[in-house]
Order: C-alpha cells, then sequence, then structure tokens
C-alpha cells in the first residue's frame, strides 16, 4: 500500500493514514514502518493515531523537525497548534456542543475513562448536528492530547464512537473518527491542511454538506 503524501517539504512529510492501520507496529509491520520504506528514508514520528483513526499525521524527516514538533505537540503551546477531528455516532448526546473536562485515567482490558477531577485534565470542545434520527456528526477539537480522549469524551457523552466497540460503539464497517484538519506555525511559517474521511457514514449525504460547511474549521468555535 502507497499511503498518500499530501506535503512534503525538507523538515517533514504530511501523510493521510488509511483507518485500520496501525501506527506502530503490533501484529506485522505498521503504518511508520511501512511509509518508511515508502520514501526510502530515515523518519521520526512526533504523533500518532489509533488503529481505528483516519486522517492526518505529521512525520519528521530530521531530528530538530521532531524536537520542533515535539515542542508543539506539548501543552505548552497549545495554542499554537490546532487539531480537528470529524466523528459519528449514534444516539442522544447529554449535550449537543461546548467543553469536556476531566481527568483520563486507565480502566479495566486497556481503555481509559473520564473524571470529574482536574489534576492533569483532558480538554475538548465540540459542537455536532444531527444527520439523521439518533445520529449525530461531531466537530471536535482536542486542546490536549491524552490517549483515547476523543473516544472516552464521547463515551462520557452516553455516544460512543460508531465502529469503536472497545468503547460501547455499534458495530460498523469502519471506526468513524477521522483527523480532519491541522493548523500550526513551523519555523516562522503558518501551515494548515486538510483531508476529507471516507467509508462509511462519512459518505452519507448530509455529512457531505457538514463536511463542506466545516472546511475551515478553525473558524467554527471563534
Amino acid at each position: 500500500m502507497s499511503y498518500p503524501i499530501v506535503f512534503a517539504c525538507d523538515e517533514f512529510y504530511v501523510v493521510n493514514k488509511p483507518h485500520d492501520v496501525s501506527f506502530h507496529s503490533e501484529d506485522g509491520e505498521g503504518f511508520f514502518v511501512l511509509f518508511e520504506k515508502q520514501v526510502n528514508e530515515k523518519l521520526y514520528p512526533v504523533h500518532r493515531l489509533d488503529k481505528m483513526t483516519s486522517g492526518l499525521v505529521i512525520v519528521a524527516r530530521t531530528k530538530q523537525a521532531a524536537a520542533e514538533f515535539g515542542d508543539l505537540f506539548s501543552q505548552k503551546h497549545k495554542n499554537t497548534l490546532e487539531k480537528y477531528y470529524l466523528a459519528v455516532a449514534q444516539g442522544k448526546p447529554t449535550k449537543k456542543q461546548g467543553w469536556v473536562k476531566g481527568d483520563l485515567v486507565k480502566a479495566r482490558r486497556g481503555c481509559y475513562k473520564l473524571q470529574k477531577t482536574m489534576e492533569n485534565p483532558s480538554v475538548t470542545r465540540f459542537q455536532s448536528q444531527l444527520i439523521e434520527p439518533s445520529l449525530r456528526f461531531y466537530l471536535l477539537q482536542p486542546i490536549t492530547g491524552k490517549t483515547h480522549q476523543l473516544r472516552v469524551v464521547l463515551k462520557s457523552l452516553s455516544v460512543p464512537i460508531l465502529g469503536d466497540e472497545r468503547y460501547g460503539g455499534e458495530h460498523s464497517e469502519r471506526g468513524h473518527l477521522h483527523a480532519y484538519a491541522i493548523k500550526f506555525t513551523f519555523g516562522n511559517t503558518p501551515y494548515h491542511f486538510s483531508v476529507k474521511p471516507c467509508g462509511g457514514l462519512f459518505e452519507h449525504g448530509e455529512t457531505k454538506k457538514l463536511i463542506e460547511q466545516w472546511h475551515t474549521p478553525w473558524h467554527e468555535f471563534n
């Protein structure tokens, strides 16, 4: 498989990772190793996506770039790097938009759960639109970058992501979580990228209309 390169420069690549592909090598070679082979060079991971999640991944081409991105992805610089995700979930959420904050702690079988405590909280803001009865489309902005953060957030709203069976989501042909857009400044140069999801209910007519409406997601929360 050849992974689509959204952008390339001397310091980094932006790549579109398919769903259902592990980032690191687990049962066989993962996305990162396979992409190194695709471009035939030594690369440096700076963030990752869960196996079920598709969408934008930044991969550094130098150690210096990896260190700079590591700084950008840290909470110290959460205002200089913005990430936006799309998700589909069934059911009625406990709230349709706003903020979800709280500590994420380990639960059983490699899962996490959201607590009301705020010692080192995950922070997410979101909005949603009904696309058909009992089915909603979500635009999410994780301010922090915790493991399984968005999956746990939607679970906490009583609407686990469609296809995310680990967190109680209904079975589906794919996990309906997609890293849609990213906006940041690197080396004093501003960048923004977006890539549309495909497959499953991301192909729904109403979903496609909302993706067009949310084509610049950094304006949706302002």
